[in-house]
């Protein structure tokens, strides 16, 4: 993929990842857990991970958050920085995934692993800024949230890949 090319999906991906970020803070969801989300724009970031490397995940990431967080007046509050820290993370654990993965694992099982760290690397986040180890036993609450969450997100990116591939596929 050409410098070009690989900006302009970047940016694309950006400003997609940045509008999912956002829709989902307003959306009126009954939370059975606090705090819980579905990820949607994770879906953007395992696309990411899967098509043009862990750089360009990473940085699509940070600036989702980053961007997602100024547009809804979050910017550097509490929930900015578990925000950071579990989509940084969980992007690292779904290339690193992916790549270990290959021919073994798929989009649902790297997007399942990803949902779970996402989880992870927030409480240690909130326990390392409110200096309370405690806020780890929420831990079972959320995978009981992030568990199936991970698996619709990992389907809904797998099929979007795969309708992205036949499109490509036509047009080129």
């Amino acid at each position: 993929m050409s410098g070009t090319r690989k900006l302009t999906m970047t940016a694309i991906l950006v400003a997609l990842a940045s509008v999912l970020h956002v829709v989902e803070a307003l959306l009126p969801l009954p939370y059975v857990v606090p705090g819980a989300k579905l990820g949607l724009a994770n879906i953007v970031a395992l696309y990411a991970v899967m098509s043009l490397g862990l750089g360009q995940a990473l940085a699509i990431s940070f600036l989702r958050t980053l961007l997602g967080s100024l547009m809804s007046g979050t910017f550097l509050n509490f929930g900015y920085y578990l925000s950071t820290a579990g989509a940084l993370a969980s992007t690292v654990v779904m290339y690193a995934a992916y790549r270990a993965g290959r021919g073994k694992l798929s989009v649902v099982g790297v997007s399942v692993a990803g949902a779970f760290t996402h989880n992870l690397a927030q409480l240690l986040t909130a326990a390392l800024l409110m200096r309370q180890i405690g806020v780890l036993s929420y831990l079972p609450a959320l995978l009981l949230f992030a568990i199936p969450t991970g698996i619709f997100i990992g389907f809904v990116a797998a099929r979007l890949m795969r309708s992205y591939s036949r499109i490509m596929g036509r047009t080129r």
